[in-house]
C-alpha cells in the first residue's frame, strides 16, 4: 500500500513540475513577445525620429541661404530690392519705379511686355522710369514642366553678362504656346542667346546648364507668394497697382503722362492700391493673347493675369 502511495506521490511531483515547466514556458513566450514588441516599436520611432530631423532640415534649406538641392542662393550681378530679387532696368535716381512679377512662359505677362514695352523702354532711356523686374515660376506649377524656372535662371545669367533686357524681350517675343514647356529646355534658351549680340559665351552657356541661379529664382518665388498676389503679371508703379481699376486701367499713354508728370514735379498718383494679377487694359492696350490655360479651342481669348491656383 505504501508503494502505491509512493508511486502516486511521485506522478504528482513529476505532474507538477511538468506544469511549471509549462506554465514558465508560456511566461518566457510572453516576455519574448513583449520584448520583440519593444524593439519594433523602439526601431519605428527611431526611423519616425529621423524622418522628422530629416524633415526639419529640409524645411529649414534655404531659410539660411541654401535652395532645395542644398545649392546656394546666388542673386544675379546687381539685383537689388529686398533679399536682392529684383534685376533693374534704369537708373537709380529715375522718380518712378515700375515694378513688374512676371512669368517668361505666361501669356499675359506676353500681352503686357507686346503692349507696354515701347513706352517703357522710352521711359526708361529718358531716366524718367526704373523697373524692378521680379521672376517667378507660376506656371510651372500650374501646367507642369521646368520652363520657368530655367527661363527666368537664364534671364538671370543674361544679367550676369549685361544683357538681361534684350535677352527679357527676346524671350518673350519668342514664347511658346503656355501648355509647350519648351524652355524646359537648355538647348532651345541657348539658340535664343544667339539672338543678342554678344550673349552666347561659355560663361553664359555653363551658367544656364548648370542652373546658377535656381535658388535664386525659387526665392523671389516665394517672395511673389508671400506678396498674396493673385497672379501674374503683377504691375505696379510706385507700389499701386496699375490695372486695380478695371473701369479706367493705366493704359500705356496714361502710364507716361504719369511718368512724366512726376518727373516735372507736377503730380499724378499712381493707381489704387490693391494686389491684383489682372492685365487687363483699355483698347488702346488690349493683350492680344489669354493667360487661361483653359481657354476652349476655338474660343476668343480672355484678356486676364495666369492666377495662382
Amino acid at each position: 500500500m505504501s508503494e502505491k502511495n509512493d508511486g502516486a506521490n511521485r506522478d504528482a511531483t513529476k505532474r507538477s513540475a511538468r506544469e511549471r515547466l509549462l506554465v514558465e514556458r508560456e511566461r518566457q513566450k510572453t516576455r519574448d513577445k513583449r520584448r520583440r514588441t519593444l524593439v519594433v516599436s523602439a526601431a519605428v520611432v527611431g526611423v519616425l525620429g529621423l524622418a522628422a530631423v530629416v524633415g526639419l532640415i529640409a524645411a529649414n534649406t534655404g531659410k539660411d541661404g541654401s535652395s532645395a538641392k542644398g545649392g546656394p542662393v546666388v542673386a544675379p550681378s546687381g539685383a537689388t530690392g529686398k533679399d536682392a530679387l529684383a534685376i533693374r532696368a534704369g537708373k537709380d535716381e529715375a522718380k518712378s519705379t515700375l515694378t513688374v512679377w512676371e512669368d517668361f512662359r505666361c501669356p499675359a505677362c506676353k500681352a503686357f511686355e507686346d503692349n507696354y514695352r515701347a513706352v517703357t523702354q522710352e521711359l526708361v532711356a529718358k531716366g524718367r522710369l526704373k523697373v524692378d523686374y521680379h521672376l517667378v515660376t507660376l506656371i510651372d506649377g500650374n501646367m507642369g514642366g521646368s520652363g520657368s524656372l530655367k527661363s527666368a535662371n537664364a534671364a538671370a545669367c543674361a544679367q550676369d553678362a549685361g544683357k538681361f533686357p534684350a535677352y527679357h524681350d527676346v524671350l518673350f517675343q519668342n514664347q511658346p504656346e503656355e501648355v509647350n514647356d519648351a524652355f524646359g529646355k537648355n538647348a532651345k534658351l541657348l539658340e535664343l542667346a544667339g539672338k543678342v549680340e554678344g550673349l552666347d559665351t561659355a560663361e553664359f552657356r555653363s551658367c544656364v546648364e548648370e542652373g546658377k541661379h535656381d535658388a535664386w529664382v525659387k526665392k523671389s518665388y516665394e517672395a511673389f507668394r508671400a506678396g498674396k498676389f493673385r497672379g501674374t503679371p503683377t504691375v505696379q508703379l510706385d507700389g499701386k497697382d496699375i490695372f486695380a481699376d478695371q473701369a479706367d486701367p493705366l493704359t500705356p499713354q496714361k502710364l507716361k503722362e504719369k511718368v512724366e508728370a512726376a518727373a516735372k514735379g507736377t503730380g499724378g498718383g499712381a493707381a489704387t492700391p490693391k494686389a491684383s494679377g489682372s492685365a487687363s487694359a483699355s483698347a488702346s492696350a488690349t493683350p492680344s493673347a489669354s493667360a487661361s490655360s483653359r481657354s476652349k479651342a476655338g474660343a476668343k481669348p480672355t484678356p486676364r493675369g495666369t492666377s495662382q491656383e
